[in-house]
């Protein structure tokens, strides 16, 4: 990792160093004129000559601002975490607050979901496009014994050809026992593009892994929240499991290709599309003590294994195809029909014999659907919409609807429905592992999924509603008989469920001050208690900026307040890396306050913050991200992100 990381910025050096050597001029103070900033500028690349590019061809343009919005994306995401709420290590999990950030696809996942916050996906990749070659340096410390560190270098050798690498690495001990995190996400792209035009290509690889120790949370509950002085070093806090880990580990390539039929551009035009997708994937559950010693109790966490130690192992090759043939109209939009076709296998290399029956080895399929896509992107109105439906023997099918229209730069309203018949992911299905408990081979019913959000942004409020309904909704159901012992299954429930959401966020200005408040609102209808969400949960943050020292230096600060409700959350499974449900305990109802200091000097941002400073004083510890799991102590944390324009 480290020499990945060092190889990087040796690379972003010799890029550097290796343009065209310039006359000695006069050394510039740091404090420059806005005449001199003005003159320097001139002489650069626009800003628009730097841009970031989705695989859908959604563009931005690389930021070097200081607002609110990066205050909210500097932490191991690097997005926006409203609506999530992370583990005490970093780079751990995250418990889901926010429902409507789930998102589905009608094609059978992987499973194992905790996992994947970090992991990224094919959707998740960026390309790019630069007129010279840029380098961002991120950089973070975390909460003991180590760093987060995320490097990107992008070149173009020409308008033509871009080619980018980045790493992102992390290890945390963490202040727990047996918490330690160490992952690892590399990423190659490249995009290209003939000098006719005709021929357009996306391509990249990703290397990902994440280990992480699993202590399967704090046994003495009592203990931690007493705020007694014995357990302020958090080692001395028992937990469930001392030598546990899990892994995931994946690869992929991917390829995004078109090509013009007929050689000019014209009014009318004819292509051929398409989508290639290679991937495997490892998930490993590793625990070489079974037994948990707790005072004189000693007792299996999961309860009876078949082994010793235990070490589950699931492997995971998928290979995707998606072609199509499409017409443009430069006046009425774009027209693309295609075939896709999934095939993958789902191994775990044996198979069980229980008194139940036997549990195989692997779920082999090929999946074959047909479908058409039109999209439609003119003035002021962009939209699209997608059918797809199965021909091969399983069955699944997706609607998907997109609508959006700006009223000018500042107002905009968008319109999205989703109507999916979702085959489950393959660890619903099956499941074999050394506890005798979590083996299964089910035959559940396709979850089917009807969701519709409207969104506004305004000069005056942005909002979004959301309403949902589920039937034959797939989760994992707590089956437990003990505190001490999680048993743990997956089922279906075969009534509906309906949800709805509110989302507002305002930024009220006043002088140098600011507050920028975001508010979520939920509530289910269902019989039973399976999709458990808290009513409200709200953001707000109350800050002062202004400029420095003649403008060289834009400064930040602020507080940050972040509160939900009480409710039943889902409990974290180390052994399946998934949320289950349960309702025997509440977390939430704690207030969490922030404090942080943000300056910018130039194309350099530095981030100071005072996490969670108010359980220093609270009279008790009764925050936690999931049951169990306690939430972040105070800590003070700093770090920057550097962006190089060569």
């Amino acid at each position: 990792m480290r020499i990945l990381f060092l190889a990087l910025l040796l690379l972003s050096s010799f890029l550097g160093f290796s343009q065209e050597p310039k006359a000695d001029k006069p050394k510039k103070s740091l404090l420059q004129t806005e005449e001199e900033k003005a003159k320097e500028l001139t002489k650069k690349a626009p800003i628009t000559s730097y841009r970031i590019i989705t695989i859908e061809k959604d563009t931005t343009y690389v930021d070097t601002s200081l607002t609110i919005k990066d205050e909210y994306e500097y932490n191991y995401l690097r997005k926006d975490i409203f609506g999530l709420v992370p583990f005490a290590n970093e780079g751990h999990t995250y418990t889901t607050l926010d429902f409507g950030l789930n998102k589905s696809s009608a094609l059978p996942e992987f499973g194992f979901k905790a996992k994947h916050f970090n992991f990224q996906d094919k959707n998740q990749i960026n390309y790019y496009s630069v007129a010279t070659p840029l380098t961002e340096l991120y950089f973070k410390t975390v909460m003991e014994q180590g760093q987060s560190v995320d490097a990107l270098i992008a070149v173009n050798t020409s308008e033509r050809f871009n080619i980018s690498l980045s790493f992102k690495g992390l290890r945390s001990k963490g202040k727990y026992i047996n918490q330690l995190t160490s992952n690892g996400n590399f990423r190659l792209t490249s995009s290209y593009n003939t000098l006719n035009k005709r021929y357009f290509a996306k391509f990249h690889f990703t290397g990902q892994d994440l280990l992480a120790g699993e202590n399967g949370g704090v046994i003495d509950i009592e203990n931690f929240e007493s705020k007694e002085s014995d357990f302020r070093d958090r080692l001395r806090l028992s937990v469930y499991l001392s030598d546990a880990s899990s892994f995931l580990k994946g690869k992929r390539m991917f390829l995004d290709h078109y090509f013009r039929i007929n050689s000019n551009d014209s009014q009318n035009n004819l292509y051929l599309t398409h989508q290639a997708t290679l991937e495997n994937k490892f998930y490993e559950y590793n625990q070489a003590t079974v037994l948990t010693t707790f005072g004189q109790e000693k007792f299996s966490r999961f309860g009876q294994s078949y082994n010793p130690a235990i070490n589950d192992q699931t492997k995971y090759k998928a290979g995707y195809n998606k072609l199509g043939i499409q017409y443009e109209n430069k006046t009425l939009g774009k027209l693309n029909f295609f075939v896709d076709d999934l095939n993958y296998n789902y191994n775990y290399g044996k198979v069980i014999i229980t008194s139940t029956g036997a549990i195989p080895s692997r779920i082999k399929q090929n999946l074959t659907s047909i479908g058409g896509q039109y999209d439609y992107n003119k003035d002021k109105i962009k939209g699209n919409i997608l059918v797809s439906k199965s021909i091969s023997t399983q069955t699944f099918s997706t609607i998907e609807a997109n609508l959006k229209y700006e009223i000018n730069p500042k107002n905009q309203v968008s319109f999205e429905y989703q109507n999916l018949s979702k085959l489950p992911d393959n660890n619903y299905i099956l499941h074999q592992s050394s506890y005798a408990t979590y083996n299964w081979f089910n035959n559940f019913k396709n979850e089917k999924i009807n969701s519709a959000t409207i969104n506004t942004k305004t000069q005056w409020i942005d909002a979004q509603v959301q309403l949902s309904s589920l039937k034959d909704y797939l989760y994992f159901k707590d089956n437990s008989l003990y505190d001490s012992i999680q048993s743990v299954a997956p089922a279906q429930y075969d009534k509906t469920i309906n949800y709805i959401s509110f989302k507002a966020n305002k930024e009220i200005k006043y002088w140098k001050l600011a507050l920028d408040n975001t508010i979520l609102y939920q509530k289910t209808t269902q019989d039973d208690p399976i999709l458990n969400v808290p009513e409200i949960v709200t953001r707000n943050t109350l800050y002062f900026s202004n400029y420095f020292y003649k403008k060289a230096l834009y400064l930040q600060a602020g507080v940050t307040f972040n509160y939900f409700t009480s409710y039943y959350a889902n409990a974290y499974n180390p052994v399946l890396s998934e949320f289950f449900v349960q309702n025997s305990k509440k977390i939430g109802d704690f207030s969490n306050f922030d404090f942080f200091i943000n300056g910018r000097i130039r194309q350099t941002r530095i981030f100071v913050k005072a996490e969670h400073f108010n359980s220093a004083f609270a009279s008790k510890n009764n925050f936690y991200a999931a049951p169990d799991y306690p939430y972040r102590d105070f800590i003070v944390r700093f770090g920057l992100v550097w962006n190089f324009f060569q």
